[in-house]
């Protein structure tokens, strides 16, 4: 009985998601999402995990792996605090280093104008579907503009909460002359009303090395009480 009380409040918001005319579903998802990435700026602040970057450049047969502590102040700055590398060097300078400070200086410098909202994005709803083994409600995002930043692609969204469970998509502008081409997927595990990051795979494609690829696995997410804002963005221990 208890876990039927418990499925009922999300099979009553699937329900009238499904029974709405399609333009209808499109505007109410929207809407849940816009107001879920809200929340979900404010969840994301005074907290930290962990994480293991791994990156390759397989034309050159190079790899490494970083293990460290991401931290996110309550003014939604990020640091890290780096653990152990194990690896190449050319790896951990040329791919991890730059995806570390870019992440760092988009968090010291955010931008308005990138954020996934109507003034930057075009959305088309392309209905519920079933991936990765859950059903999901896919919008279609294409930018108004080519910016760096910006991309092309689709959210993969909760019916229920308007939170996402995925992010992908190729960036519309490259932000150096030496890429071609970056692609991304984003995926994210709901938790407590919070969707909290799980993974992150990019690829670029450059002009002097070719590909490279990075991952990124997050864990041991949790709030930090008391937390201080930090003055410096990167340390060692």
């Amino acid at each position: 009985m208890r876990a039927r009380c418990l499925l009922l409040p999300w099979l009553l918001a699937f329900s009238a998601v499904a029974d709405a005319p399609s333009a209808d579903i499109s505007q109410l998802i929207l809407e849940k999402y816009l107001s879920a990435q809200e929340r979900q700026r404010a969840s994301m602040k005074g907290v930290e995990m962990d994480v293991e970057i791994r990156a390759s450049i397989p034309r050159l047969a190079k790899s490494g792996s970083l293990q460290a502590l991401r931290v996110i102040s309550k003014l939604g700055r990020i640091t890290y605090q780096a653990l152990r590398f194990e690896g190449d060097n050319t790896v951990k300078k040329d791919v991890i280093a730059r995806y570390i400070f870019s992440e760092i200086q988009a968090s010291e410098n955010p931008n308005d104008e990138l954020a996934i909202t109507p003034v930057n994005y075009k959305f088309k709803g392309k209905g519920l579907q079933y991936r990765d083994a859950r059903e999901v409600y896919v919008l279609e995002l294409n930018p108004r503009r080519k910016a760096v930043g910006l991309f092309k692609g689709e959210v993969w969204l909760d019916p229920a909460t308007g939170l996402p469970v995925r992010e992908s998509g190729r960036l519309v502008k490259s932000p150096s002359v030496f890429i071609r081409k970056v692609e991304f997927v984003r995926d994210y595990e709901i938790r407590e009303g919070v969707a909290i990051p799980t993974k992150l795979t990019s690829y670029a494609d450059t002009r002097i090395v070719g590909r490279t690829e990075l991952s990124v696995a997050y864990s041991n997410f949790h709030k930090v009480l008391d937390q201080v804002d930090p003055v410096t963005t990167v340390t060692q221990r």
